[in-house]
């Protein structure tokens, strides 16, 4: 039997609990049939944590993250928690476990699937067999930049400042991820940035050049575009990309758009990384790109497939367990290609099925696939 690996499952909010759950179908599943045990512990976080410590998340639970080979992450927030302060608020947990484990790498893949093409605003030819994989660098840029906030002039006019700021070693680190993605997928890799207008962006595209040429690189195919370009290309031929790098804002703006050519949010996970340590270790979270979703939760209506699917990104990037990852991602394949469908991606001559449900139909492909 495998050793075990320590993973931390923090459910969160929302249909986060519903979604975890299907995920411990899974885990049981592997344990049972792969030889593959997990050592689990769960936690608290976002307005669940509020709920019970007044905090989005304590100190213990931020330990037992540091601690833990990986994190698997629900989702957090919900109207009720609106009006709560900037520091206590349920987004501050997620926030804090990206600070404080240092998660500076964020992996968002865009890949269609055949049953799904319809699904899409654009036609099936421009997307079918799309692998796009985005990664934002996440710690640093004008989400994190001093100074920031209001200010009043001198003559009492009033200003608000946001700093987009990079050190070298920011870029760097984050450029070695995507490089090493891209060596292991199809050898090429986008950076984008505004070189044209900021010089944040003049910085951005040397410092990537620089990186590239300096390493054993000479494999990886290396490519610069400006951002807005790139959201043009990512709807007129996205099939183009491979790796695409790029900072926190563009990241956040152009992942999203990438993720619906897909033509579902709902489908979609996510992996954000750490540098590896003495031990060879990567601090790394998973998690859906879907939220929360208070209006939904709690009736069995949530599609849990990619929250399946951050798991098997967990068991390929943290565990390198590549075999069970595809073994995943191939039933979840499996199961849209029989029509089985959660309300999100419910279209005519579909069956309808509940999270439970769902969850269900992927361990049936499991077990096919695994005799």
């Amino acid at each position: 039997m495998a050793s075990n690996k320590t993973l931390l499952m923090l459910p969160g909010d929302g249909i986060g609990p519903e979604v975890c759950n299907e995920v411990r179908k899974v885990l049981d599943w592997m344990d049972n049939r792969r030889a593959v045990s997990f050592d689990v512990k769960e936690g608290l976080v976002g307005g669940a944590a509020y709920d019970a410590h007044k905090e989005a998340i304590t100190d213990n639970t931020m330990q037992d993250a540091m601690d833990a080979d990986a994190v698997l992450f629900g989702a957090v927030g919900g109207p009720q928690y609106d009006n709560l302060g900037w520091d206590v608020r349920p987004e501050a947990g997620l926030l804090r476990l990206r600070k404080e484990m240092d998660l500076f790498a964020n992996l968002r893949p865009a890949v269609t699937f055949d049953a799904l093409l319809d699904a899409s605003t654009l036609k099936p030819e421009v997307i079918q067999g799309l692998d796009i994989m985005i990664v934002r660098e996440l710690t640093a840029g004008v989400y994190f930049g001093e100074p920031r906030g209001m200010q009043t002039l001198d003559d009492g006019t009033e200003r608000c400042i946001d700093t987009q700021s990079y050190t070298k070693a920011e870029i760097e680190r984050v450029t070695d991820v995507a490089l090493d993605l891209a060596r292991k997928r199809n050898k090429k890799l986008t950076s984008v940035e505004k070189a044209n207008v900021m010089k944040t962006g003049v910085f951005w595209r040397q410092t990537v050049t620089d990186y590239h040429a300096a390493g054993d690189n000479s494999d990886i195919e290396l490519g610069h575009m400006y951002a807005d370009n790139c959201g043009m290309q990512l709807v007129r031929n996205p099939k183009q990309f491979d790796v695409i790098v790029t900072d926190n804002l563009f990241g956040d703006m152009l992942s999203d758009v990438a993720a619906m050519l897909t033509g579902s949010l709902g489908m979609l996970p996510s992996a954000s990384l750490g540098g590896v340590d003495e031990m060879g270790r990567r601090k790394a979270l998973y998690e859906p790109v879907h939220g929360s979703a208070p209006d939904i939760a709690g009736q069995g209506l949530a599609n849990p497939l990619a929250m399946l699917l951050s798991f098997a990104m967990t068991l390929r990037y943290s565990f390198g367990l590549q075999d069970d990852a595809d073994l995943i991602e191939n039933a979840a394949q499996a199961v849209l290609s029989r029509g089985i469908r959660t309300g999100d991606i419910m279209g005519e001559g579909n069956e309808k099925v509940s999270t439970a449900q769902m969850g269900d139909a992927v361990l049936e492909e499991l077990d096919k696939q695994a005799a």
